[in-house]
């Protein structure tokens, strides 16, 4: 049998308080690639962090990030359904703009 280990754990865990929440934290693991992990390491040392937090920081962006666009996408929903659609013209508008970039 020939075993290949072509991934790594990275395994977080927020044991110690939040310092901007204050709430109690859990542990669980991620599998990735090798490579992923040394440069998380690599910028973990640059920053003088943990890989852990470095990791949570990049959680919460991501959260972040699909929170706002959830929104957008509501608000988008809720426009359509009151029928408020952008004009013909106004779609040709968008589109001759990006025409020749």
């Amino acid at each position: 049998m020939n075993l290949r280990y072509d991934s790594a754990v990275i395994i977080v865990n927020r044991n110690e308080p939040d310092v901007q929440n204050s709430m109690t934290t859990e542990a669980f693991s991620v599998r990735t690639d090798p490579k992923k992990v040394r440069k998380l390491d690599k910028l973990a040392e640059q920053q003088d962090r943990s890989r852990n937090y470095l990791v949570n920081q990049a959680i919460d962006q991501y959260l972040e990030l699909l929170a706002w666009q959830d929104e957008r996408i509501k608000e988008g929903i809720k426009s359509a359904d009151a029928g408020r659609f952008a004009s013909d013209a106004e779609m040709d508008a968008i589109f001759n703009k990006y025409k020749d970039a």
